[in-house]
């Protein structure tokens, strides 16, 4: 069973209709699969940052665009890898899925590299240092973001067409860079805003929830009643407090489900994620 929390009336003004209405009529750039393959341009350096070592670390990042498209300024969506802040790469396979499915529907897509932590947020270690992997995490994708800002002829990306999305550990981020825009950190690219329009979230949830406020992104949140690792309680208290700033936020349950269960509902998150990004970044409207 799936449970589908919406913003009401706001969700309205902001989506046009029901989260899961299909948009428009086929095929559609952004909502269908329109190019056959993606290209990809690995480890991309786009920032840096002092890492727990005290060692400068360079940060990398994985492009994937439509092949053969001709369209020079495209929705952009970065994706951030999942692994308790303590693991993981930019080539986790639903990451790596995602980015190029998204490419082939039209978008140009980024997998990133992070400061990762020697405990992370799992197994009991140090709540002080749990923070400073999350916030460095943060840091450093809004670096990100910035860096396809500043280079957004170069990569053929529409600077006001950004989302964000990720996995665990990534989705938290997500949510972060989505909720806290205003302390950009220094990884990297400073000038352009680290703001985006759109974050996804996929067993995630915001830690702080006195971090989000008004004028905010929107958020799209998957997540497991029976995860163990960040607990559903957490995602629902993430969408009420966006919904209380106003924010469209919506929350999509799966009962019994457990930690990033993204093979068991591959579908069903491609298919949701394509229209509330559609809809978000008022896709119907971008560049074809």
């Amino acid at each position: 069973m799936r449970r589908l929390l919406l913003l009401g009336v706001l969700a309205v003004v902001v989506v046009g209709c029901d989260l899961e209405a299909v948009p428009g009529q086929g095929p559609l750039r952004y909502r269908d699969e329109i190019f056959s393959a993606a290209d990809k341009v690995a480890d991309i350096p786009y920032g840096s940052a002092v890492n727990e070592q005290g060692q400068t670390q360079s940060l990398t990042l994985d492009v994937y665009r439509p092949r053969g498209d001709t369209v020079t300024r495209r929705p952009l969506i970065i994706w951030v890898h999942g692994g308790g802040f303590r693991g993981g790469n930019k080539t986790s396979p639903e990451i790596v899925d995602e980015a190029n499915t998204f490419a082939r529907k039209g978008y140009v897509t980024a997998s990133i590299s992070y400061r990762l932590s020697s405990t992370g947020c799992v197994g009991g270690g140090p709540i002080a240092q749990c923070i400073d992997a999350i916030n460095a995490a943060r840091e450093d994708a809004q670096a990100a973001v910035r860096f396809f800002r500043a280079r957004a002829s170069t990569y053929g990306v529409d600077p006001t067409r950004i989302a964000i999305g990720g996995s665990s550990a990534g989705a938290i981020t997500a949510l972060n860079v989505a909720y806290r825009s205003h302390l950009p950190g220094n990884s990297g690219n400073p000038g352009p805003s680290s703001a985006v329009a759109a974050a996804v979230s996929l067993s995630g949830a915001v830690i702080f929830t006195g971090d989000v406020g008004p004028g905010d992104a929107a958020a799209l949140l998957f997540h497991g009643t029976d995860d163990g690792l960040v607990p559903h309680g957490w995602a629902e208290d993430t969408v009420e407090a966006a919904h209380a700033d106003d924010l469209p936020a919506y929350l999509i349950s799966w009962q019994g489900g457990g930690h990033v269960p993204y093979v068991e509902h591959r579908l069903e998150i491609l298919a949701l994620t394509t229209n509330f990004l559609y809809r978000t970044l008022d896709a119907a409207h971008a560049a074809r």
